[in-house]
């Protein structure tokens, strides 16, 4: 069983009482909960870890990069919150732990909303990106990295 890390960035321990008309009701400890059982019910252990720090984000995906490397991770689902849009050290991260599959995963759709969010500098690091599904949106970044990463996708 490999790990899969699931990995929120900033405001986003706030999930439930921010801003509750964009984002929902659901709280992180909520959403964490799904994303573990749905690991289990695809077959892998979930890690879930938010930061409101860049750093401690950057740290958590070299973490990942290195257990990729020794086969001990899957990927990992991330929602890199406003670092979204501002952070190059995030996509340098990603691009610099090679191989490392990492889903990007936005609660609300970025592109109908304010057009600074239209940009990500996390995007083209990412080996795909889920936007618009709400909370359910890690699940299905979850089911889609095991399907395209998993013993499943290497099967002719």
């Amino acid at each position: 069983m490999r790990k899969i890390l699931v990995l929120n960035g900033p405001n986003l321990n706030l999930l439930g009482t921010r801003e509750p008309a964009q984002y929902g009701s659901t709280s992180l400890a909520d959403v964490e909960a799904m994303c573990r059982a749905a690991g289990e019910r695809l077959g892998h252990e979930v890690e879930c870890f938010q930061s409101n720090w860049e750093g401690a984000l950057i740290d958590k995906i070299h973490e990942y990069g290195r257990l990729f490397k020794e086969g001990r991770a899957l990927g990992c689902v991330f929602n890199p919150g406003a670092y979204t849009h501002t952070s190059v050290a995030l996509h340098d991260a990603i691009k610099g732990v090679d191989g490392l599959p990492v889903i990007e995963c936005h609660i609300s759709n970025v592109h109908a909303r304010e057009s600074f969010r239209h940009h990500s500098f996390i995007s083209p690091a990412a080996a795909g990106i889920v936007v618009g599904f709400g909370v359910q949106g890690y699940v299905i970044a979850l089911e889609g990295l095991v399907r395209t990463q998993g013993p499943e996708a290497r099967k002719p």
